[in-house]
């Protein structure tokens, strides 16, 4: 039962969060950022925010940095929209997902590729 909460909270959690980062922020380093998934712990206290961030390395750095130090605004603007009891500390994790499939379908798309010299 709490896992089905934590799950339903962490949606909401992302949903709000997506909606502040593309509309209220003003940081210039937070670029265009996008909110993958949230995993919330079981007690609702902490929320892992996994993100992505469209540009090179140091625009991701910058990006997150940004966020950090926009956790506090984050956390407010969560706690208000989300009506917790406690609002959950973010922690905020690039979701490398997006960079392993495209590392896939590069490996698939040579193995294609060497398959069809071959014939």
């Amino acid at each position: 039962m709490a896992r089905i909460r934590a799950s339903r909270v962490g949606e909401q959690v992302k949903k709000e969060l997506s909606h502040v980062l593309q509309h209220e922020m003003k940081d210039p380093r937070i670029g265009f950022v996008t909110v993958t998934a949230v995993e919330m712990s079981g007690d609702l206290q902490q929320a892992k925010v996994f993100i992505s961030v469209l540009g090179n390395e140091e625009q991701k750095d910058q990006t997150l940095l940004g966020l950090e130090k926009a956790k506090g605004f984050l956390r407010t603007e969560i706690g208000r929209r989300v009506q917790l009891r406690h609002t959950p500390e973010l922690i905020f994790k690039f979701d490398e997902s997006i960079e392993h499939g495209q590392y896939i379908s590069k490996l698939l798309e040579e193995v294609n590729r060497d398959g069809d010299q071959s014939k």
